[in-house]
């Protein structure tokens, strides 16, 4: 059973209860986010069965284990220092290995220029450049060193959520890996809330096109990373995003709260 703080109060069963169903909403969200058309139900269901749904594709199957078994090396990972190699080693776990090829490498990082196209505030379309993948470690060093850092500290709930933020940011403008930039840093943002005893941060489905428009804001109004910019030019502001996960934050909030509801009634029920 993972030894996390917000979990201490609960009885073992409650505990295991509350984890399996922060890790289906997570793998849910956060795999419909890009695309993945399994329900939440089927979700639980071939987490907990390895079993296939009818109709629904291997990819979406294999995206969905995979990130299950990303989550726990995850929690493994909020235990040590994490380094370049864990994260190639998570965005290994989380691709189907069958859609690996040359220009997409697996566990590695990118090797093309890539980006995206997003609407600004005046709905006008331009292009988003990711940085190259010539400063890519670079990039990374500084990302994973500024991790470390945020790590050391016990954090409030709003400093980790901030920090939940930072990273977030960071790493998809960053975008390293030629796909699964999104689940990664749905990932390892939320280290901090982990270590500093809190449970983890999912981003709604239901929420997609807010959350979408707030990152491409804000690599809109920052510009292309490189080395010489850094991971986080000193002038911009994750101040909208923050807002937006403390708002995604409440359904976490709500299923412990619902823990601790059942830990009470079977303690009155006892007594």
């Amino acid at each position: 059973m993972t030894n996390f703080t917000f979990l201490q109060s609960f009885d073992t069963d409650i505990q295991s209860s509350l984890l399996n169903q922060l890790r289906d909403i997570w793998i849910y969200s956060s795999t419909a986010l890009e695309g993945n058309t399994l329900t939440l139900e089927e979700t639980r269901y071939i987490i907990e069965e390895k079993l296939t749904i009818g109709g629904k594709s291997i990819e979406d199957h294999l995206e969905v284990l995979g990130h299950a078994q990303a989550i726990k090396i995850l929690y493994q990972l909020v235990e040590k220092e994490i380094a370049e190699q864990d994260l190639c080693d998570l965005h290994t776990v989380l691709l189907p290995k069958f859609i690996s090829e040359n220009h997409k490498p697996q566990g590695n990082w990118k090797n093309v220029s890539d980006g995206t196209y997003a609407t600004d505030s005046n709905g006008q379309q331009v292009y988003i450049n990711y940085a190259l993948p010539e400063d890519i470690p670079e990039l990374i060093k500084e990302w994973l060193a500024e991790l470390k850092t945020i790590s050391t500290h016990s954090l409030t709930m709003h400093e980790a959520i901030a920090a939940y933020c930072q990273l977030h940011m960071g790493f998809v403008h960053i975008h390293p890996f030629w796909d699964g930039n999104g689940r990664l840093a749905r990932l390892l943002s939320n280290i901090p809330l982990l270590k500093s005893g809190f449970p983890p941060l999912v981003i709604s489905k239901s929420d997609r096109k807010e959350y979408i428009q707030l990152l491409a804001n804000y690599q809109i109004d920052t510009g292309m990373i490189t080395t010489h910019t850094g991971v986080w030019p000193e002038t911009k502001s994750h101040g909208e995003f923050e807002n937006f996960c403390m708002k995604e934050y409440e359904a976490t909030l709500n299923l412990v709260e619902q823990a601790e509801a059942q830990q009470h009634q079977r303690a009155s029920t006892e007594n």
